[in-house]
């Protein structure tokens, strides 16, 4: 069943890649939001972190574990391990001189998210791309998996 197998590294590759497609979406929405919802600081730009399936924290990993995996499987996809949140630190915060804004700190200056939006937009069209990669492997899967049939007849 070796096309199913394929099949369900891409669909796990949809799954994650349409999740960063939603969090990029937020990113670019929150660009300007000089307050969070739980009313701390700016908005802080979310980031997706993936790793392989079945490399979870269940199974220690050594190199012996890890290469008798890779022996016995070919891939069992991607899943999305953590949504993190950008600090401060990590990206700055990006600082305007406004002091009529409500938000303005005690000097005139506001806080914006640590968002890029041309940054987020390239990230968008990587994911994009990624996402249609996996629908194409999807769709020569069936297409092999039908002409197989095919020459069965």
């Amino acid at each position: 069943m070796h096309f199913l197998n394929s099949i369900n590294v891409s669909a796990s590759g949809l799954t994650a890649q349409r999740l960063r497609i939603d969090t990029i979406a937020s990113n670019i929405a929150n660009a300007e939001t000089t307050r969070a919802a739980d009313g701390r600081g700016p908005y802080r730009r979310q980031v997706v972190v993936f790793e392989a399936r079945g490399t979870g924290s269940g199974k220690k990993r050594s190199f012996g574990n890890i290469l008798e995996g890779k022996m016995q499987s070919t891939g069992q996809g991607v899943r999305v391990k953590e949504i993190r949140s950008l600090s401060g630190e990590e990206a700055p915060f990006r600082l305007a001189y406004d002091p009529n804004h409500p938000d303005a700190d005690a000097e005139g200056y506001v806080t914006y998210p640590n968002v890029n939006p041309v940054e987020e937009m390239i990230n968008m069209i990587s994911a994009t791309r990624s996402y249609e990669a996996n629908s194409k492997v999807i769709e020569a899967t069936r297409a092999m998996a039908l002409r197989a049939l095919d020459i069965g007849r």
